[in-house]
């Protein structure tokens, strides 16, 4: 099954410690994606360009709405993605959890819509 990790953080705030600095190094996001390939799991992942630049469109009693930014004021914004081929919701949880952003942010895992299921 495939399941969809989105990550949020407040793109304001990055790592503020050397421990955190660490932790959300460049090497670190690398050997994890080198360790979803060799298990067989990482199917795509990509980082998202800041909120600033998302365009929001809305259809609305057939008229077309196009605002800049993102839909809501929220406190954290999505910034990437990792999809992931699993067993079942424990693996892709126990995969979300190596996530780097996860300790300054969320990891949102949901299961990719299947027309069988």
């Amino acid at each position: 099954m495939k399941y969809m990790l989105l990550m949020y953080a407040d793109e304001s705030k990055g790592p503020q410690t050397p421990e955190e600095q660490q932790a959300h190094s460049p090497e670190n996001w690398y050997a994890l994606m080198e360790e979803m390939k060799a298990a067989g799991v990482l199917v795509s992942n990509n980082g998202l360009s800041p909120v600033a630049s998302a365009t929001t469109l809305r259809v609305r009693e057939g008229k077309t709405l196009i605002t800049d930014g993102p839909f809501a004021e929220t406190h954290e914004q999505l910034g990437g993605f990792f999809l992931l081929n699993c067993k079942d919701l424990d693996e892709a949880l126990q995969w979300a959890e190596k996530i780097p952003s996860a300790t300054l942010g969320s990891i949102e895992v949901r299961p990719l819509w299947s027309q069988d299921a």
